[in-house]
């Protein structure tokens, strides 16, 4: 630990999809649960959102078992606006990983919306720079197309991936291979 203690009475909801949970997940996650007394990683189930990869409970197990090492850090999942979810559970902050600049035009208003709303304030957490390029569309992207994510994903993550990833078929034969 570097020396943070977590502040008493706060606590901090951290939404998002996790359809793929990135190794830039985590450390926001980690980097929270020095600063806050609880850690709430909420599951945001958006109908609007094509299909996910992965199930809601796939990727609850999957974060559950990601931060197990945090004993700070609960997981859960919500439906709807979350300012409402933020007032229901108490949370006195909402805290957002920012990879890039572009990413801080959208979640600025957005904070200002959940502000508006419930009276909460957002804090934001720059990325970790071995994981700003990192995000779980690019993740799944180049996983579909058969690279190795293990660097990018924690283990839990990796396993189920692995686990639905869908065989190949073997390439066609060349008529002139022959």
């Amino acid at each position: 630990m570097n020396g943070l203690v977590p502040l008493p009475g706060h606590s901090a909801v951290y939404p998002g999809s996790f359809d793929p949970m990135t190794h830039g997940h985590l450390d926001v996650i980690e980097r929270a649960a020095k600063i806050f007394d609880t850690v709430l990683v909420a599951v945001v189930v958006n109908p609007q959102k094509r299909e996910p990869l992965f199930t809601l409970d796939e990727r609850e197990r999957m974060i559950r078992e990601a931060v197990a090492h945090l004993p700070n850090v609960q997981v859960t999942h919500f439906r709807g606006l979350l300012a409402d979810f933020i007032r229901r559970v108490g949370a006195t902050v909402i805290v957002k990983g920012l990879r890039v600049v572009s990413d801080f035009e959208g979640e600025m208003s957005t904070a200002l919306m959940n502000r508006s709303l419930s009276e909460v304030d957002t804090v934001f957490l720059p990325s970790d720079p071995r994981w700003s390029f990192v995000s779980s569309t690019l993740v799944k992207e180049v996983y579909n197309l058969g690279a190795d994510v293990a660097k990018y994903v924690p283990p839990a993550v990796l396993a189920v991936m692995q686990a639905k990833r869908p065989t190949r078929p073997a390439e066609p034969v060349r008529s002139e291979e022959v």
